[in-house]
């Protein structure tokens, strides 16, 4: 999957620029707050419906504009097929479009365009809530599994419904019938879940092996929300009803999973730095790549950005060599060129950013 044009209006900086990616790396460079970090959020917004630095309308929208606009156009390698899409977002409401018809869901959108991003941020999926750990799971699993997505939202229709009777004290009998809902929507939602998370472990391990070997070996676990070894979700959710009740909300059942990670030389994640979470985070990023890569025939885009602050030179080399190897597409951002990439002499395709324009070089 390779991006050959991302357009952008009204988005932080950006009043109106056009980028023109190649295959292989796109190194952009600029001062930081330039802008450069907001070309990759650009693409992470149309592939995952949301900003990896916080909601659209916390800043996104360019200063006395109404709204940002995102086009991008890519190539499908497998397909031998051009696509686009389009989003124009006003921070409230959203409007957009895939190779010329509207779409009415966001998920249509984030199914298109396949992106795994590394920034900053990323160590939040080892370290930080549940719910992005699920997150991570299911934007696989929408690529890979077609028939996961009205898996998902069918399960997530049920406990809006089974919630809000919770809330409004309805009877026994009205929630029956939600929490048959839920657990034939749940289960297999499940089963699904853990098996792309057994898939996802040895290349997780092989992974973490080159780039962290320090943490020994790593396991990944899958804690479904309820305790699925004792009983099925049907009988969880009963169980739970009374408890619910009081809360106003449903405690047990996939919403609540999580996945965590065992270390075979520490004694668990909270004893990770801040470096060694995000190289496992890195891990799981790119072991994630490499499944949708097996599965169907070509690469996700892949986007790290600030490259030089987040890895030092021996594990952007590592990083790199990997990359190159798969002839992903890779986008890179930083203030000069990473140490490695420097090192290495490899082609390019270099941009840089300045008070809101964007050059080719």
């Amino acid at each position: 999957m390779h991006v050959t044009r991302l357009d952008l209006r009204g988005f932080r900086r950006f009043a109106d620029v056009s980028l023109s990616p190649q295959p292989g790396i796109n190194l952009i460079t600029g001062e930081n707050g330039a802008g450069k970090t907001s070309l990759l959020e650009a693409l992470h917004l149309m592939a995952y419906g949301r900003s990896f630095r916080g909601r659209v309308r916390d800043g996104l929208i360019r200063a006395g504009d109404p709204a940002l606009e995102v086009f991008v156009e890519w190539q499908e390698l497998r397909r031998d097929q051009k696509r686009k899409a389009g989003m124009r977002h006003s921070g409230q409401d959203w409007t957009g479009r895939l190779d010329g018809s509207a779409v009415s869901q966001l998920g249509e959108l984030c199914a298109a365009l396949a992106v795994v991003s590394f920034e900053p941020g990323s160590h939040a999926l080892i370290t930080g809530a549940a719910e992005i750990r699920r997150r991570y799971l299911d934007w696989g699993l929408f690529h890979v599994e077609p028939d996961f997505t009205p898996l998902w939202r069918r399960y997530t229709r049920a406990l809006k419904q089974r919630n809000a009777l919770l809330k409004a004290r309805a009877r026994d009998g009205q929630i029956d019938a939600w929490d048959h809902e839920l657990a034939e929507a749940g289960e297999p939602l499940t089963r699904r879940r853990q098996q792309y998370l057994d898939q996802l472990q040895p290349r997780f391990a092989a992974l973490a092996t080159d780039l962290a070997p320090a943490l020994g070996e790593v396991r990944l676990d899958y804690l479904p929300g309820w305790r699925r070894d004792e009983f099925p979700l049907a009988d969880a959710l009963l169980l739970a009803r009374d408890r619910d009740q009081l809360a106003g909300y449903t405690s047990v059942g996939p919403h609540r999973a999580d996945w965590r990670i065992g270390f075979g030389g520490l004694p668990g994640r909270e004893a990770l730095s801040r470096g060694q979470a995000k190289l496992t985070a890195l891990s799981a990023l790119l072991a994630q790549a490499e499944h949708h890569a097996a599965v169907l025939g070509e690469w996700p885009v892949v986007a790290l950005d600030d490259l030089a602050s987040e890895l030092d030179r021996n594990h952007q080399r590592r990083v790199l060599e990997r990359l190159l190897a798969s002839q992903a597409q890779v986008f890179i951002t930083g203030t000069d060129d990473p140490p490695a990439l420097a090192a290495m002499q490899v082609e390019l395709t270099r941009f840089h950013v300045e008070h809101g324009e964007l050059v080719a070089r």
